[in-house]
């Protein structure tokens, strides 16, 4: 019943559809060792701090400020909401949707600023890259 009919023919491996490739990262021309790429992550680093301290004064002049408020104006720590002080009620359940809320807004902007740099870094022709002379 053996029928030699020659090898066995070649087995191919089936990886799925064909995916669309990324393309190649340019960190030759955005790294630190360029003139003009330590300028373009340095502007990137203070953007990002910058966003930092916005999102922490924000949340200091917010949630920070709540145990003063509320030590500041006792009549409200004492004031009863569905049998719970206001201020606990405040300070132990409400401040999370807030925390979130700086949350999502710290990492859209983060994002966008990413996004941008991304941008000017792939409009960045090679020609204009210069070498620091350490």
């Amino acid at each position: 019943m053996s029928q030699d009919a020659g090898p066995p023919p070649e087995r191919v491996r089936v990886t799925g559809p064909p995916r669309r490739r990324t393309p190649a990262a340019r960190s030759a021309e955005v790294d630190d060792g360029t003139r003009l790429g330590g300028m373009y992550v340095g502007s990137l680093v203070r953007e990002q701090l910058r966003l930092a301290i916005g999102i922490l004064a924000v949340l200091g002049v917010t949630v920070g400020a709540l145990p003063l408020v509320f030590h500041l104006l006792p009549g409200l720590a004492t004031h009863q909401v569905l049998g719970l002080p206001l201020s606990w009620l405040v300070l132990g359940a409400l401040v999370y949707p807030a925390l979130v809320a700086l949350g999502w807004a710290y990492i859209k902007r983060a994002e966008r600023n990413d996004a941008d740099f991304a941008e000017l870094a792939a409009a960045l022709p090679p020609d204009e890259i210069v070498q620091d002379e350490r």
